[in-house]
């Protein structure tokens, strides 16, 4: 994956900048041929190794935007079918774009050759195109990797509706994933006290303690995959163990898609209590 200053700053070379450049026609198609280039439609270009998302927007005569964008700087977003990118009102002559592009249309101060939206109108619009839990999942998301500051999530709430000022109470930028965020709501929908990112002495630095007593930490494969992981996993959760705390490691699938199984378990777990009071 690219790294996201580039992917933010990647545009398009014109014929006329190119030719300023001091490449003529005949050296363009040359380049063009030998894929150092690659034409995107009439009169604009993008160098080898551009990534594909990119390389689709210019073709299609849009920015890539929204959750699409996000995605590829590595921000956490809810799974979303086709691709998210962004018109400028009024643009005229653009090419027949396929049915899976999610076309938003809005003004923006950027230079015309950009082949991406900014950061933070990004950001917005995907609120808008996710549900209230995944889009406070993303900003977190964008937050945590310093993407955004605390400045440019206010950026972020003033381009929003009214409606979705309540959203920014909840955001938190200490949650290291996407699941993490989607499971402290599911946590606060419970009523319980919740830690984040605890360091327990002897145990390491977990994910949630809640009520005092219940760590809950949230595994995915992609993270704990190996035998050497799950046997740290196991020496830490027998660690907590001796010291009082009850430890469960919900999936991050199960988070993701069957969040009512998982409110429903950890509520029971919860209503049982602290295992030393019963």
């Amino acid at each position: 994956m690219a790294d996201a200053t580039s992917i933010l700053m990647t545009s398009t070379l014109t014929t006329a900048l190119l030719a300023m450049s001091g490449i003529s026609g005949h050296r363009l198609r040359q380049l063009v041929a030998a894929g150092a280039l690659i034409r995107l439609r009439n009169g604009r270009y993008v160098p080898e190794g551009t990534p594909p998302p990119l390389i689709d927007a210019g073709r299609w005569g849009g920015r890539l935007d929204c959750v699409s964008l996000l995605a590829s700087l590595g921000v956490f977003v809810s799974e979303s079918a086709g691709v998210h990118l962004q018109f400028e009102p009024g643009t005229t002559r653009l090419p027949p774009r396929p049915r899976h592009v999610h076309a938003h249309w809005r003004k923006l101060a950027l230079p015309r050759e950009a082949l991406t939206t900014d950061i933070v109108t990004a950001l917005a619009q995907a609120c808008r195109c996710q549900g209230p839990r995944e889009a406070v999942a993303t900003l977190d998301s964008a937050w945590h990797l310093g993407l955004v500051d605390e400045a440019g999530i206010a950026e972020v709430f003033a381009l929003l509706p009214r409606r979705y000022q309540g959203l920014r109470g909840l955001l938190d930028a200490r949650s290291e994933s996407g699941v993490e965020s989607l499971m402290r709501l599911i946590l606060r929908t419970l009523g319980a006290d919740i830690q984040v990112q605890v360091q327990i002495d002897g145990v390491g630095r977990v994910d949630f303690v809640v009520d005092g007593w219940l760590i809950v930490e949230c595994d995915s494969r992609a993270h704990h995959e190996g035998w050497d992981i799950q046997r740290r996993d196991r020496r830490r959760d027998l660690a907590a163990a001796v010291r009082g705390y009850t430890t469960v490691r919900p999936l991050a699938e199960d988070i993701l898609f069957h969040r009512g199984e998982v409110v429903r378990d950890v509520a029971a777990i919860l209503a049982h209590g602290r295992p030393s009071s019963r």
